[in-house]
């Protein structure tokens, strides 16, 4: 251990009181405690709620979806017993997605209506796993609706509501809308206002009759077993069809405005948090200007005796650096508690003050998941130390080149 550094660990240890270079010095260690809790802790909520996120997302959409240039596939069984045998696709369901207008004696709404098989459509999503009353049966008269979409119309199980298609029939009386009745017998809760507020179910053959589509269906959801490998197993799956009139898109290209909001998100509240650790690290700047004209004459009898100003300026910018040391390490332990633990916190804020922060009634997530990645923690930890490495500097060459004449004069 060199002298300089045993001079600047004696400074920290130093029994000596100087009320308010003390203070400031407590201070900096506090702020840059508080600034790695917060950038931490706000972190890993937000890793917690951009991946509670995605998966609600995610699992609505399905990993990726194969269609035919035009809309329509036919033989489509044939096509989705080959998609099912590629090693990487866990299971598949076809699919009919079209508008039509939905009809109620309380109003009317222009929905999306998607034409499935029940069993089939919860193996690759999970709009249909919280059923809210009814179930997921779909006859020939049966339609689901989300929550959103039963309060904006009025309705119940067994209502009726009419579904209006913007195609055309034609009969005796002439070119008429195509139009049916159905009974409300399933109302689904998503989480997701885009699917709860505007999307009924009906059966795939429904769906085929009502939209001149018999034996055709829009396309075949797949789900893979590998998230984030969706898009080359879907190109893939396209390559061994050998033939040129399909195409894919995987959750990446169905969302990818979705995907890139959350990152930039992350990212501008990533800089804006950096400021408050930019704050903390500077204010050793303060901090340690103050010890160095606290220790003005223990400079001046350093140099006496043939201390260099270049040992000089270490052992402040030691100083500065165990401070910021400090700083960090029991900043980035409690970050992590507070992360780890942040439901249980809040829960317990929450039961003090006597309101929810995330109401159920208002919001679709009411808690605050919370996802530590290592990377965030370590990214965080180094940003901090090079600001008070960049700190130290100014304060610790201040020192160096004290002029020790005039601080003899004064003492």
């Amino acid at each position: 251990m060199s002298i300089e550094f045993k001079i600047s660990s004696q400074y920290l240890r130093s029994s000596r009181k100087k009320g308010f270079v003390s203070f400031i010095s407590g201070v900096s260690i506090v702020g840059l405690v508080l600034g790695m809790m917060t950038m931490i802790t706000v972190l890993s909520v937000m890793n917690g709620f951009h991946k509670e996120l995605r998966d609600r997302v995610l699992g609505a959409i399905s990993h990726s979806y194969i269609s035919e240039y035009g809309g329509k596939i036919e033989h489509w069984q044939e096509l989705q017993v080959k998609i099912n045998q590629h090693p990487n696709v866990v299971d598949t369901s076809p699919y009919i997605q079209k508008y039509a207008l939905i009809n109620t004696p309380f109003g009317s709404q222009g929905i999306s209506v998607r034409g499935i098989k029940p069993k089939l459509e919860r193996k690759t999503s999970v709009l249909l796993d919280n059923i809210k009353s009814g179930n997921i049966e779909l006859g020939k008269s049966s339609v689901l609706i989300g929550t959103g979409l039963a309060t904006e119309l009025g309705v119940i199980i067994g209502d009726k509501v009419t579904l209006l298609m913007p195609q055309l029939s034609v009969n005796i009386l002439g070119m008429q809308p195509r139009f049916k009745r159905f009974t409300v017998t399933g109302i689904f809760d998503a989480g997701i206002a885009e699917y709860d507020n505007n999307l009924a179910f009906i059966s795939l053959n429904q769906a085929q009759l009502l939209y001149a589509m018999k034996g055709k269906v829009s396309g075949i959801r797949l789900k893979v077993d590998d998230l984030f490998n969706a898009k080359k197993i879907t190109n893939e799956v396209i390559d061994a069809l050998n033939s040129g009139k399909y195409y894919g898109a995987d959750w990446t290209q169905q969302k990818a405005n979705f995907i890139k909001a959350l990152n930039l998100e992350k990212q501008m509240i990533g800089i804006i948090l950096s400021l408050i650790i930019a704050v903390a690290a500077f204010n050793v700047v303060s901090m340690m200007v103050m010890v160095v004209t606290d220790k003005k004459a223990d400079i001046a009898i350093l140099r006496t005796i043939g201390m260099t100003p270049k040992r000089i300026v270490k052992i402040f910018f030691y100083q500065g650096i165990t401070i910021g040391i400090i700083g960090i390490i029991i900043g980035t332990i409690l970050g992590v508690a507070l992360a780890l633990n942040i439901e249980s916190v809040i829960g317990t804020i929450e039961l003090i003050l006597g309101f929810q922060f995330f109401p159920q009634d208002v919001f679709y997530i009411n808690r605050f998941p919370s996802e530590i990645h290592l990377n965030d923690v370590i990214a965080v930890a180094v940003s901090a130390f090079i600001l008070v490495v960049i700190a130290s500097i100014y304060p610790a060459k201040r020192a160096g080149k004290l002029q020790i004449s005039e601080v003899l004069n004064h003492e």
